[in-house]
């Protein structure tokens, strides 16, 4: 954030719009670059390496349980490294699996149980998710606040059943048709569709970047 934009929030002139749009914009610039992988861009706009056509993932799960909050997410005793959210996206997942970052590759995809993203409503938790290379997080049911700051900084984010997905199963997500392809088990899992506004979001790499470009929302 600028220091003109410093001043106007301390001051308290910034609207609440302005203000989801500056932490939405400030997640977006950080963004840019994978820090295992800072020669590849992951920027959702062609959902990063992962992609056929834009509406098609591929990658290998990363299975979790339920209620992995954004402490497990983010640990807060990386608190100091929010302003260096590369360097906190070393760390991402590590209370749940500590090798997770060091294992997962762009494209790939983590799956939770009920509750995914619980806890305080920072939006480093999905960024530094995405940070990492996840082209999607797939969940029994998603905390409200962690779905919405995912949609707005460009992660893919989905509801399903995910019983029946494994850690390690290769799987194939097409957004539109909302169908998950198992391939390691030739089994398909449906989930809703993303709406068509939540694809043009993430297609264009968030909801800052979404209003840039159409000048406001593109329904």
């Amino acid at each position: 954030m600028d220091e003109q934009n410093k001043n106007k929030k301390e001051k308290g002139l910034f609207s609440d719009m302005e203000q989801k749009k500056q932490k939405s914009k400030y997640a977006a610039e950080v963004c840019e670059k994978s820090p295992k992988r800072p020669d590849i861009s992951v920027k959702p706009g062609d959902f990063g390496k992962n992609t056929a056509g834009g509406d098609m993932l591929f990658g290998k799960a990363f299975k979790f349980g339920d209620d992995i909050s954004t402490d497990l997410i983010a640990p807060g005793r990386y608190f100091h490294l929010r302003s260096n959210l590369g360097e906190l996206a070393k760390h991402v997942l590590e209370d749940a699996d500590p090798e997770f970052a060091k294992k997962v590759s762009i494209g790939d995809f983590v799956v939770g149980g009920r509750n995914f993203g619980l806890g305080s409503s920072r939006e480093h938790a999905p960024t530094i998710i995405k940070l990492a290379g996840v082209g999607a997080v797939l969940a029994k049911s998603f905390a409200r606040i962690f779905f919405r700051n995912s949609i707005n900084i460009g992660l893919p984010i989905l509801i399903c059943d995910t019983d029946k997905i494994d850690d390690g199963d290769k799987l194939q997500i097409d957004l539109r048709k909302g169908i998950v392809k198992d391939l390691s088990k030739n089994i398909e899992l449906a989930f809703n569709p993303l709406p068509e506004v939540m694809i043009k979001i993430l297609s264009d790499g968030g909801l800052v970047e979404h209003i840039t470009k159409n000048k406001g929302f593109n329904l």
